[in-house]
């Protein structure tokens, strides 16, 4: 059978006050409403609880018996309660973040550091990925992206832009000397996207390259830069990250910047996980 807890419990109440008044006093309502209560309490189990004696109240031997029962019910209940006042005040469990592999290597781990302090029972998975994660599929919790996102039932914030600028090896430099984009030559980029791909960003911004000057390609962020690092050519690069890359020096430093927008994501699930909101909240904070 099935029947309220809230009655379970002023039937408790009544047991351990001995009187209808005192239970309505330590439950904080009426004395009618303690006796209805109680009244419904018996009809459900079909069974007399209390003798009515005066203004006290004592238990039938079944009332006796069902008492250690609920006591035991009680005991539970406040041990749910304990257990989710615990979560409440820690944050565990796995959280999934997707980022390119430059974010991720140069700019996420003293972030993560800061993150393991506020919650150290966190497990963070790090999806270092160029490609773009589906997070509607579950693939990942957060996504760090430069493309805005395009699906629905998303949960966005335009984080600053990223600046990039070029950056050579002191090696290459000492063999190629300083590039003049307009007057390239056999200067070579390096390029973490298709050759085509990239000429077509750099081209409108006055460039003067061919295919010629884009020997090398990779669809990995972290092995272009370590071409660049062995002297091959000459790389774009957030200048957040290359500040901390003391083997490259800046070049082309007359031009402007490009800028590259950020978009921080996660699903919906956010406004339920407070282990998500956490980490969310907390990128938010810092890649702003």
């Amino acid at each position: 059978m099935g029947f309220d807890w809230d009655l379970a419990r002023t039937f408790l109440t009544v047991a351990d006050e001995g009187s209808l008044s005192a239970a309505a006093r330590a439950l904080g309502q009426t004395q009618p409403t303690i006796s209805r209560q109680i009244a419904a309490f018996e009809t459900a189990l079909d069974a007399t609880l209390f003798e009515r004696t005066g203004r006290s109240v004592a238990l039938t031997p079944f009332g006796v018996e069902l008492l250690d029962h609920v006591r035991a019910m009680a005991e539970g209940a406040d041990r749910v309660s304990l257990a989710a006042m615990g979560q409440s005040q820690s944050v565990a469990g796995q959280v999934r973040i997707t980022a390119s592999e430059l974010l991720s290597a140069f700019v996420l781990p003293p972030i993560l550091r800061e993150i393991r302090d506020l919650a150290p029972l966190l497990e963070v998975d790090i999806v270092a990925d160029n490609g773009i994660r589906d997070l509607a599929r579950r693939e990942a919790d957060i996504a760090i992206r430069h493309v805005r996102p395009e699906q629905p039932n998303l949960l966005t914030r335009r984080l600053r832009a990223e600046t990039m600028r070029f950056y050579a090896s002191h090696s290459y430099l000492d063999a190629h000397g300083m590039p003049d984009m307009a007057s390239p030559g056999d200067h070579q980029i390096i390029s973490y996207v298709e050759a085509d791909r990239m000429l077509g960003y750099l081209r409108p911004a006055g460039f003067d390259l061919t295919r010629a000057n884009v020997r090398f390609t990779t669809s990995s962020q972290y092995t272009a830069l370590e071409l660049a690092r062995a002297g091959l050519g000459v790389i774009i690069l957030p200048v957040r990250m290359a500040a901390t890359l003391p083997d490259l020096r800046e070049v082309l430093g007359d031009m402007a910047p490009f800028e590259v927008p950020t978009w921080l994501v996660t699903h919906q699930e956010m406004k339920t996980s407070r282990r998500i909101r956490l980490v969310f909240d907390h990128l938010a904070e810092r890649l702003s």
